[in-house]
């Protein structure tokens, strides 16, 4: 050993403290201007002054004590540029904060064993009896929906008298006086005329509103059986304080990899898993490298085969079994401290209406093989820490942007803001979105989630709504030709890194990162 780096472990020692291997492999690394023995008298000073003691020196106060030490002597004064680089990047080593985290994930929802539609009639009927019931309950959790009456109720109620009633939305029709809707609850069927002139946010929500979504309205008693709206109230998020985890971990959410394409980006896909590694970034960077515990994977691992017309022609790997074991090849290589969580996509080896099962065995035999994953279905709830996380691909927002008035492919936020708002995953039956009649309507979002995480639209953006954190996580496939001839502009490989603690989101543009 050398003399400076032995002092500098003999002090340790003789403090009472141990040098672990990442932490003594950095400091024998060090530029030799730099004091090793101050250093470590610096740290063992900090060290005395944590509140919870440990017996093994700190590596990031090590780390940070080795920048400021730098920034001290400079380029010019005994160290070379290329050693002040290394050093301020923090790339002399890499001692992952999350690796010394245990783990906690547990699955809270996951429709995959649950799933057994036949298609038959009354399939329909009871999925459809078991979402009203189901938003019904959601919205009398609300103060001002507690006195909500029947259609029934309403419809015999004498003229102009005033009340609120729980309905679905079976149809609408927009006039030159107005929008009217058709409505039913369990008993009865209504017809609700929302009037130009009325008032001025009524008809703007109204025209919000989608099919067969189940919400409150207030309503006057018109003539004959006509009810007029007046407001509408959804399910809504309740205002709370967001679980937070008790320990300062990441997740980093990523999504629509879509192996297999010819647009697939597979050297910015490596360059994260490089990053996770701790091989390239700057030192801040690197830190929230050192931070992630965990990838969650919203679905489209691969691009399937046959997904739409001519997709041969941008495929890469023309098989979907080859397609799934080179995406294994490169999720193996994820450290395997960081656990992994899948949810399938519409191009995934699984049923294609939701809610869709854990990606079938039988396709991905080697991505279930690569490594350690935790595979469940879309949607899925899991917690993390205590966060709860809802996973969804994120089908459903084709038919929310594409029928609500200002949404945009480019803003994903808004409309994942609007299901949450809604409280169901994918109110619009019988459009882009194939759902499956199951007996349990696995879309309802029953509880609040703490971060809500899809993809679909690979679109990176993020925010935040009544302390749910919210993030589409894009793409790792360029432009494809279908998208290119829709005006759709992908901002691929963007990764949202969320700090479980905080909830607070860092994202890292991985076609920019150097190294």
């Amino acid at each position: 050993m050398e003399e400076p780096l032995y002092r500098a472990v003999s002090a340790a020692i003789r403090a009472g403290y141990q040098v672990d291997k990442e932490t003594f492999e950095f400091m024998r690394e060090l530029p030799p201007a730099i004091d090793l023995e101050t250093l470590m008298t610096n740290v063992i000073r900090q060290m005395e002054t944590l509140s919870e003691r440990s017996i093994l020196i700190d590596f990031r106060l090590v780390r940070d004590e080795a920048g400021k030490s730098v920034e001290r002597l400079g380029e010019g004064r005994g160290i070379s540029s290329e050693e002040l680089a290394r050093v301020e990047s923090g790339k002399t080593g890499f001692h992952p904060y999350a690796k010394d985290v245990a783990g906690d994930l547990k699955v809270v929802e996951d429709p995959t064993d649950e799933i057994e539609a036949s298609g038959a009639v009354k399939d329909y009927m009871g999925y459809f009896q078991d979402r009203f019931r189901r938003m019904s309950r959601l919205l009398k959790q609300r103060m001002d929906v507690k006195d909500a009456a029947t259609l029934s109720e309403a419809i015999k109620a004498p003229h102009k008298a005033k009340m609120k009633i729980i309905c679905m939305i079976i149809e609408k029709r927009e006039s030159k006086r107005g929008l009217f809707l058709t409505v039913e609850d369990a008993e009865s069927t209504a017809t609700v005329y929302v009037p130009l002139d009325g008032p001025s946010p009524a008809i703007e929500k109204a025209r919000s509103l989608l099919l067969d979504q189940v919400l409150c309205m207030t309503i006057n008693k018109g003539k004959s059986d006509l009810l007029i709206a007046e407001d509408f109230i959804l399910p809504e998020l309740p205002n709370r304080k967001p679980n937070r985890a008790p320990v300062s971990v990441c997740a980093a959410l990523i999504s629509d990899l879509h192996v297999g394409s010819k647009m697939f980006m597979e050297k910015d896909l490596q360059r994260f898993i490089r990053w996770l590694k701790g091989e390239v970034g700057d030192g801040r960077t690197r830190t929230v490298a050192g931070r992630v515990k965990y990838v969650l994977i919203a679905g489209d691992v691969v691009d399937g085969v046959g997904i739409y017309p001519q997709q041969i022609d941008e495929l890469s790997i023309k098989d979907l079994y080859k397609q799934y074991e080179a995406s294994a090849r490169i999720l193996e290589n994820i450290p395997d401290y960081i656990e992994v969580v899948v949810i399938p996509g519409n191009h995934d080896g699984a049923r294609r209406a939701l809610p869709q099962p854990a990606i079938d065995r039988k396709y991905a035999e080697s991505l279930y093989e690569a490594r350690q994953i935790q595979s469940v279905g879309d949607p899925s709830v899991i917690s993390l820490h205590g966060v709860n996380v809802l996973l969804y691909h994120g089908r459903s927002l084709d038919d929310v942007i594409s029928s609500v008035p200002d949404m945009s492919f480019q803003r994903p936020s808004k409309a994942m803001k609007l299901l949450l708002q809604c409280r169901h995953l994918a109110p619009a039956y019988g459009q882009r979105t194939p759902i499956a009649p199951e007996r349990r309507d696995h879309l309802v979002v029953e509880n609040a989630p703490d971060i809500f995480h899809a993809g679909h639209v690979h679109v990176m953006e993020y925010g935040t709504y009544r302390g749910c954190v919210i993030a589409n996580s894009g793409a790792w496939q360029g432009q494809t030709e279908y998208q290119r001839e829709m005006g759709h502009i992908p901002n691929p490989g963007i990764v949202p890194i969320v700090n479980l603690q905080a909830l607070e989101i860092f994202p890292i543009d991985f076609t920019a990162l150097s190294g």
